[in-house]
């Protein structure tokens, strides 16, 4: 029941759609431009880089701060970390899957940055560093993402590994685990279309801050 019930609380906060609040507010509908999609990616290319930060950190900060609650209310919980994953899947679903925009959102990325945040810095300086560094050098940005929320789930398991061994198979952390592998694989799912063209080799790339170039 609590897990369901942070679910559902999760997804009230990813319900929460900076993107479309933005693009209300400057005009410009993300909904119809670039590729239809809310997230800080469509916002870049087609409204530039500032209102893409307000993008990104306005849907960072709708996981962030449930999950970080979460995780202070458990603290001493031995399912903590469970808890916390179960509300940073409704914040995904919420942000990738919201009823009154015809379940159409965003890619989740954003919010993955939140919510790994609130679990560990440790785990999310280096996955937002290898994001950044991909981007910023391929212009992919949807290859960084994919290869950034997979080393999150590598790290998950080091972080487990490393802080409850030599007793660390235990049903709290392998469901954690199991929830982060989850995480990513549907931050990864929302990029299929990007992984097509990435195989074709015609996945389009940021040339430059706001120019009109896919990632």
């Amino acid at each position: 029941m609590i897990r369901l019930l942070l679910l559902a609380i999760g997804y009230l906060f990813g319900l929460f759609q900076t993107g479309y609040i933005v693009s209300r507010v400057t005009g410009v509908n993300l909904r119809e431009k670039g590729s239809g999609n809310t997230g800080a990616t469509n916002a870049l290319r087609v409204m530039g880089f500032k209102n893409a930060l307000i993008v990104f950190l306005g849907d960072a900060l709708k996981a962030f701060i449930p999950c970080f609650a979460v995780r202070m209310i458990f603290r001493e919980d031995p399912y903590c970390l469970v808890y916390l994953a179960w509300t940073a899947l409704g914040v995904m679903l919420g942000n990738d899957y919201p009823f009154y925009l015809k379940f159409k959102g965003g890619k989740g990325v954003s919010v993955a940055a939140g919510w790994v945040l609130a679990w560990s810095w440790a785990v999310w300086l280096p996955a937002i560093s290898l994001f950044f560094v991909i981007a910023l050098t391929t212009g992919l940005v949807s290859l960084s993402s994919i290869i950034a929320n997979l080393v999150v789930v590598v790290l998950a398991g080091v972080y487990l590994f490393v802080k409850y061994s030599p007793e660390w198979l235990t049903p709290p952390n392998i469901e954690f685990w199991i929830m982060t592998a989850v995480l990513a694989g549907l931050v990864i799912f929302r990029h299929k279309d990007n992984i097509v063209r990435l195989l074709n080799g015609t996945e389009n790339r940021f040339r430059g801050i706001g120019k009109k170039k896919d990632a």
